[in-house]
């Protein structure tokens, strides 16, 4: 499914679904919730959506290594709907949610498209929600946007950080699963439109030629073990 070339034919890939921890002077914001923690307490994983889950950490179980509860979150940012990015949203009940307005009515629709499960994004009918109809700067002075990027879903979107001293990261999102992905520019055949898909990654490279900024692929094996093991980090 990542390649609507047939790039991976007879392949299989193996990916990691991360979340991202962002502090902010005294505020809290997670990019990403992650494939959910029920995997953690089933053997061998859940077989869903054409792969094989695992968790063998729960998501509460590593914020609260460096001393944090899911209430502590102020902002969570969801690059989309998907369930490997949205599982954990109802760990979140007092945190605000950073979501495209394009992509809750595009999640609902009728039949549930790909990739979504009801019930992870239920608890955003009664969530705080603040839709975005473009960017957004996080916290008002340029060290946290997200950036509208749609194509793998119509409210897609990549997040720019910009860190005192490691200095600037974009994290991908969806816009490519794998490093092969972004260095062959490979569209995945789940995407909803192919040529946003193509327009959003040429904004990805504008953006990183631009800033200078460290690409991390976010399901990208490679990338994930080339950060520091959480909770460590680059600051």
């Amino acid at each position: 499914m990542f390649s609507d070339t047939g790039a991976y034919e007879g392949r299989s890939v193996k990916l990691p679904t991360p979340g991202c921890l962002i502090r902010h002077d005294a505020q809290w914001m997670i990019w990403d919730t992650g494939n959910g923690d029920r995997p953690a307490s089933v053997p061998g994983g859940e077989i869903r959506f054409g792969g094989r889950f695992t968790q063998p950490r729960t998501l509460a179980g590593q914020l609260a290594e460096p001393g944090l509860r899911p209430s502590d979150i102020d902002y969570v940012g969801i690059s989309h709907l998907h369930q490997d990015h949205t599982a954990n949203i109802p760990l979140f009940k007092d945190a605000a949610f950073l979501i495209s307005a394009a992509e809750p009515a595009w999640a609902r629709g009728n039949p549930t498209p790909f990739g979504v499960e009801a019930p992870s994004i239920a608890p955003l009918n009664a969530a705080r929600l603040e839709p975005l109809e473009g960017d957004r700067d996080v916290f008002g002075d340029g060290t946290v946007q997200i950036l509208r990027a749609p194509g793998h879903t119509p409210g897609s979107a990549m997040l720019l950080v910009r860190i005192p001293k490691s200095g600037p990261v974009l994290l991908s999102g969806d816009v490519f699963h794998t490093r092969e992905n972004y260095e062959k520019n490979l569209v995945p055949g789940v995407n909803t439109n192919r040529a946003e898909s193509l327009a959003s990654s040429q904004r990805f490279r504008g953006v990183v030629a631009n800033t200078d900024a460290r690409v991390v692929i976010q399901h990208a094996p490679e990338d994930f073990a080339s950060l520091p093991a959480f909770p460590e980090y680059p600051d």
